[in-house]
């Protein structure tokens, strides 16, 4: 069931969103060679509970940590650990903050130092795909329109759609319908009505679209070990607008001229 929100619920789950981007532009501060993946996560929780909210994913269907981690190949769900950081890799942080009872989500993945111009054309293609799903999410056309998008703008750069996740409804639940997944035809699925909110998230790959879990379950990689990207904002459709919750200004913030 797609639950729909009143204006005034969606300005409660403002908080919330609010907070997981500052809880990604407090962690971009510390993303560097040398640093742990598990630091990276301590950071992050800490910070989350410093302003009054609770790490959601914490806890979440037996996951063990605040961030899901995607360093490299993985996609999407890693473990935080001993990783140490190294110059060249991508790191994919992706949380969800709980506030007052509203969840924001949010994700971006970040360059570690100097990365391989293909890789960064990658980071670039999937953070413009996420732009592209936005512009398609408009009151009246339906969820396929922005798996369309989402799909056509990476494939037609060369790039290939991960199947197995994809984005969804938020609101008091961190995961509600819709689903919004990121490949799909135009004009099918679910009509796109005022007081969704929706968390649109392009997971894409530099090589083929296969990906394999790992034995714990939940971390995701691509199956020929290539790199994925990953980023995503929670929306919400009001008036007939559609509102981006989320903000990667936190983000740009500390990357300044490395933001991707």
């Amino acid at each position: 069931m797609i639950y729909l929100k009143t204006p005034d619920q969606i300005e409660q789950m403002r908080p919330a969103c609010d907070l997981v981007s500052r809880t990604l532009g407090e962690v971009a501060k510390w993303i560097a060679p040398g640093v742990t993946t598990r630091k990276l996560d301590a950071i992050a929780c800490e910070f989350i509970r410093d302003n009054g909210g609770k790490p959601a994913c914490l806890g979440y269907e037996g996951f063990p940590a605040t961030l899901c981690i995607e360093v490299n190949e993985t996609v999407v769900h890693g473990f935080p650990s001993g990783y140490t950081l190294r110059e060249g890799d991508i790191i994919g942080i992706d949380t969800v903050v709980e506030k007052d009872g509203w969840m924001g989500d949010q994700c971006y993945t970040f360059p570690v130092g100097e990365v391989d111009e293909k890789v960064m054309a990658l980071l670039r293609t999937t953070k413009e795909a996420l732009a592209v799903g936005i512009e398609a999410c408009r009151v009246g056309k339906r969820i396929g329109d922005i798996s369309s998008a989402v799909q056509a703008y990476c494939e037609r750069r060369g790039y290939s759609i991960v199947r197995e996740m994809c984005g969804h409804g938020i609101g008091r639940g961190m995961h509600e319908d819709p689903s919004v997944p990121n490949y799909g035809r135009r004009g099918c699925g679910p009509l796109i009505k005022n007081g969704m909110c929706l968390c649109i998230e392009p997971m894409v790959n530099m090589g083929s679209k296969n990906v394999v879990f790992e034995p714990n379950g939940w971390e995701c990689r691509t199956r020929d070990r290539k790199p994925s990207a990953h980023y995503e904002h929670t929306l919400a459709i009001v008036d007939d607008q559609t509102l981006e919750l989320t903000t990667f200004e936190y983000v740009r913030q500390v990357l300044q001229d490395r933001y991707v």
